[in-house]
C-alpha cells in the first residue's frame, strides 16, 4: 500500500516578467501598470520562495500531486516545477496546464510526479463558468495511476468577493453548479466507481451555499456514502473550522502561532482553500481512499507565518503591493494523504 501526498496552494499572482514576450497584447493592456518593476529577477525569486515551501512538504519529499492557482502561464509553471525538482531531485515533476479566459490572465494548473501519474492530453478539460465577465474555468484532469485507474481531479479558483460577499455570491453559485454537473458527467463517462478529488480556492467557506447547495458538498460522511439519487461530496475542511490546531503534523513546532484559516481578510480567518471527495474515495474498499484526519494547513517553512497579533501569511507582494523578497503568498497551502491500495 502506498500513501500519496496531495496539496493545493493559491500562490498569489505568480506572473511572468513585466515585458514578457509570452503575454498577449490584450492582456498587456488589461494589466496596465500593475506589473511595473516586476523584473525577471523578482519573478525568479518568488518561484524560488514557493519552491522552497513545496519541497519541504511530505517530510521533505515534496507532494505527489499539487494543484495551484493564480499562475499566469505555462512558462512560470514549468519554471516552478523545475525549481522544485532541483530541491527534490528524486522527483520527475511535470505540468498539466491550460490557458483560461480570466480577465486578469491567471490560470489553474497541476504539478505531478510522472512516476506516479500520467495526464493524457485528451483527458485535460476546461469547464467554463458562465457569467457576464471572464473568470477562471474549472480545470479537470483525468489522471491515470500506475495501475491504469482513472483518478479525476478538479482544480478550482472561483470568482472573488470583489464588490461584496453577497453581491458576488451568484457567481460562485454558478461555479458550484458547474462543478456538480461535471462531477456527475465524469461518473457517467468513466464509470460510477471513479474516484473524484476536488481542490481549490473557492472564495467561500465550507458553510456557504455555493458549496453546500450548489456543489452538493456536506460535512456528513453518511450523506455521501448513502446517497442514491445525487452525487454529493464530502468537504474535508469542516473539522478544521474554528480551530487553530491543524497545521502539518509532521512539521516541527517552533512556537509560532498556528493559523485558524488559509486566508485572512480584515483579521478574519477564512477557510477558502478546500479539499472535497466523492463516495469512491471514502468507502472501505476504495482503491484510492482519502484520509480525512490527515488534512492540514502547511506552515512548516520558517517565515511563512506573520509575527503580529494574527497569524497571517507572509506575502511576497507585487502587483502594486510592496515586495518582500522573503515572503511567499497571501494564502497558506493545504495538504492531505490518500491511501492507494492496488
Amino acid at each position: 500500500m502506498r500513501t500519496l501526498y496531495v496539496a493545493w496552494w493559491n500562490v498569489e499572482n505568480l506572473f511572468d516578467e513585466e515585458r514578457s514576450p509570452r503575454r498577449s497584447d490584450k492582456l498587456t493592456r488589461v494589466l496596465g501598470n500593475d506589473l511595473r518593476g516586476w523584473t525577471p529577477e523578482l519573478r525568479d525569486r518568488k518561484i524560488s520562495q514557493l519552491a522552497s515551501v513545496i519541497a519541504q512538504m511530505n517530510t521533505g519529499q515534496g507532494p505527489d500531486l499539487l494543484g495551484v492557482c493564480e499562475v499566469e502561464n505555462e512558462f512560470v509553471m514549468q519554471e516552478l516545477a523545475a525549481a522544485i525538482n532541483t530541491l527534490v531531485p528524486d522527483r520527475t515533476y511535470q505540468v498539466a496546464h491550460a490557458d483560461t479566459s480570466d480577465q486578469r490572465g491567471v490560470d489553474v494548473a497541476f504539478i505531478f510526479d510522472s512516476a506516479l501519474f500520467t495526464a493524457p492530453i485528451d483527458q485535460i478539460f476546461q469547464h467554463v463558468v458562465m457569467r457576464r465577465t471572464g473568470t477562471r474555468e474549472i480545470l479537470q484532469v483525468n489522471f491515470q495511476n500506475v495501475q491504469g485507474r482513472t483518478f479525476a481531479v478538479f482544480a478550482n479558483h472561483w470568482p472573488s468577493r470583489r464588490g461584496g460577499h453577497m453581491e458576488s455570491a451568484a457567481y460562485r453559485a454558478t461555479a458550484g453548479e458547474t462543478l456538480a454537473y461535471f462531477h456527475e458527467r465524469t461518473l457517467e463517462v468513466h464509470g460510477p466507481d471513479t474516484p473524484v478529488l476536488v481542490m481549490g480556492d473557492f472564495n467561500d467557506d465550507p458553510f456557504d451555499t455555493s458549496l453546500t447547495q450548489h456543489a452538493l458538498s456536506t460535512r456528513q460522511r453518511k450523506k455521501v456514502v448513502n446517497a442514491t439519487t445525487t452525487h454529493p461530496l464530502l468537504n474535508l475542511m469542516w473539522p478544521l473550522m474554528g480551530t487553530d490546531d491543524h497545521t502539518d503534523p509532521d512539521a516541527t513546532n517552533d512556537g509560532t502561532a498556528r493559523p485558524a484559516g488559509t486566508f485572512y481578510f480584515e483579521n478574519h480567518a477564512n477557510v477558502f482553500d478546500q479539499f472535497l471527495v466523492n463516495e469512491n474515495m471514502l468507502i472501505d474498499r476504495a482503491p484510492l481512499r482519502a484520509d480525512p484526519a490527515s488534512v492540514h494547513i502547511f506552515t512548516g517553512t520558517p517565515g511563512m507565518v506573520g509575527t503580529g497579533r494574527y497569524p497571517v501569511p507572509v506575502l511576497f507582494g507585487g502587483m502594486g503591493k510592496p515586495v518582500n523578497k522573503d515572503g511567499f503568498s497571501d494564502h497558506y497551502p493545504i495538504a492531505m494523504r490518500i491511501r492507494e491500495t492496488g
